[in-house]
């Protein structure tokens, strides 16, 4: 690929494709389409609006080459500003941004080799799907045959080959997305970024393009920063997922880590649903605690800052167990509520401990409004939070 960089950028910022090693690619009906992935790092990075809004707070963070790491949090937690000072469409007030080898922290967002998909798609009306993946080629001064090559290359690799000569009009939302994406993957950048690329889709899309999404940087090994609110989301298509709220991150790590491991009452609330129920510690030996919560004994993983004394549990609906009432090692409960949604049965139940929400598989025999049950947890249930969320 001939050196274009200024031109190439130029492109970028004229279809809001803005240009964030290991190199992957995949052939499309003889076209190539490749990655050129790079690492992401921040260093101790904040971002301060004049002298009193703290959007990122000393943001410390890693995203390898080749990983999809997404920023998830609440509105105004500071996952969009860390996505936009990847671009370049913010500047850091303190701290250190680098990707690859180099230090971006001060290059304009012209000078980034990043591409950006909106939520908005932000496709010209009036030109061709094929026009539109091929715009910021075209203004790379690349030749037309090489332009058309990989645009149809792109096209293909988003499952819209013989859509070239379309308008954006007559494509369904799901597919000016792939459009979308398919214009930012033609420029081969290093860093893909996507600022909450599925609000617009309804569910069913939501889903079969986030698939598509996951294939395609899978396959060519890319390296993607997605933001989202989306706690299904997340999970669905990340390798990694940065938790932030009120400006810092809350906690980082695999979906399933996050999911079964939450460090937080904010994280084990915000992914997915927990109880969250008050417990004691009575002891601590090598690395496990003794937990009272109520005439139960529990034995659970404790980290370094646990104590004895007062803490709080996070247990999930599905690690719940309920059963007749009266069993052995188990808490006392009285069915509040029972509901039927098809694959499984939701249920509150209330206990001296609060009311607990729960999900059952089973849906053949269910408990109904005002039966005793006893409530017992799954071998993997409770998880002790970080003693910064325990009340005084």
């Amino acid at each position: 690929m001939p050196n274009n960089s200024n031109a190439k950028q130029t492109a970028e910022m004229t279809t809001d494709s803005i240009a964030l090693s290991t190199t992957g690619a995949v052939q499309e009906n003889g076209r190539v389409v490749s990655g050129n992935a790079a690492p992401v790092e921040f260093r101790n990075v904040s971002k301060l609006y004049g002298t009193s809004v703290t959007a990122v707070d000393n943001v410390s963070l890693r995203v390898e080459a080749g990983e999809l790491v997404t920023l998830l949090g609440p509105s105004g937690c500071g996952k969009t500003t860390t996505l936009r000072m990847i671009a370049g469409l913010e500047k850091a007030t303190n701290g250190v941004i680098t990707i690859g080898d180099t230090d971006v922290t001060a290059l304009p967002a012209t000078d980034r080799d990043v591409t950006m998909v909106f939520q908005s798609y932000a496709l010209f009306p009036h030109m061709t799907v094929l026009e539109n993946v091929s715009y910021g080629l075209s203004m790379s001064g690349l030749p037309k045959t090489e332009v058309r090559e990989r645009a149809e290359g792109g096209l293909d690799l988003v499952g819209l080959s013989g859509y070239g000569s379309r308008l954006p009009s007559e494509l369904s939302g799901g597919q000016q997305q792939r459009v979308a994406v398919a214009r930012a993957l033609v420029l081969e950048p290093q860093v893909l970024l996507f600022d909450e690329p599925l609000s617009n889709l309804d569910a069913k899309l939501r889903r079969q393009v986030r698939e598509d999404i996951r294939d395609i940087q899978t396959r060519l090994g890319l390296t993607v920063v997605y933001v989202t609110h989306d706690q299904e989301e997340a999970l669905a298509v990340s390798d990694r997922i940065i938790v932030m709220n009120n400006a810092v991150i809350a906690q980082i790590g695999t979906p399933r880590e996050l999911y079964e491991e939450p460090v937080s009452e904010f994280v084990a609330d915000f992914i997915g649903e927990a109880n969250i129920l008050d417990a004691s510690i009575e002891n601590i030996s090598e690395g496990r605690a003794l937990v009272k919560l109520g005439k139960l004994r529990l034995q659970l993983r404790a980290a370094s800052e646990h104590r004895p004394g007062a803490v709080r549990l996070a247990v999930r609906p599905g690690r719940i167990l309920l059963g007749a009432a009266g069993e052995a090692d188990s808490l006392e409960g009285v069915v509040d509520k029972s509901t039927y949604v098809g694959s499984h049965m939701e249920y509150r139940v209330a206990t001296d401990h609060g009311t607990m929400f729960v999900v059952s598989q089973e849906v053949s025999e269910v408990y109904q409004p005002g039966q005793d049950v006893s409530v017992r947890f799954a071998t993997t249930g409770p998880v002790l939070l970080s003693p910064e969320t325990t009340p005084t």
